[in-house]
C-alpha cells in the first residue's frame, strides 16, 4: 500500500492496538501485547499477526532496521477519526453533521464543562462564517 491509497478502516481489534501505539508513540510488539492482556485475553503471536496485518493495510508503519522492530501509527490519531467520523457521517447521517452531534449528543449525558467546550467550538464556527 502506497501513501498515496485512501486509508482502510481500521477493525475493532486494531483499534485497541492503534490506541495502545497513540498513547505511546511508538512500540514493540511485546509492550503492545504486555498493554492490552492486561485488559483482554489475548496471545502474542495474535497481536504480531494483528500489526503485521496492519502494516501492510497502511495503518502502522515499522522500523525494521532495529530488533525488536518499532511499529508507530502511520496516521495521526485526529486524522484516523475525521476520516471515520467522515465516513459514518456520509452513511448514516446524509452528510448532515447537525443530525450526528444531536444523536450524539442524545445518547448520555453530557458534562458541564463539555456543554461550554461545544457552545465555544459553536461560536467559533458561526464566527468564521459569519
Amino acid at each position: 500500500m502506497s501513501k498515496n491509497d485512501p486509508p482502510r478502516k481500521p477493525t475493532e481489534a486494531e483499534f485497541k492496538i492503534l490506541g495502545v501505539i497513540w498513547e505511546r508513540s511508538s512500540a514493540t510488539v511485546r509492550e503492545v501485547h504486555d498493554h492490552l492482556r492486561k485488559r483482554q485475553d489475548i496471545g502474542y503471536t495474535t497481536v504480531l499477526k494483528l500489526m503485521q496485518i496492519m502494516t501492510g493495510k497502511g495503518l502502522l508503519e515499522r522500523d525494521m532496521s532495529v530488533r525488536p522492530q518499532v511499529y508507530w501509527a502511520a496516521r495521526p490519531q485526529g486524522q484516523t477519526q475525521r476520516m471515520l467520523l467522515r465516513d459514518l457521517l456520509d452513511r448514516a447521517f446524509k452528510g448532515s453533521p447537525g443530525s450526528l452531534v444531536l444523536q450524539a449528543l442524545s445518547m448520555r449525558k453530557t458534562s458541564p464543562d463539555e456543554l461550554r467546550e461545544i457552545r465555544a467550538m459553536l461560536d467559533k464556527l458561526q464566527e468564521r462564517e459569519s
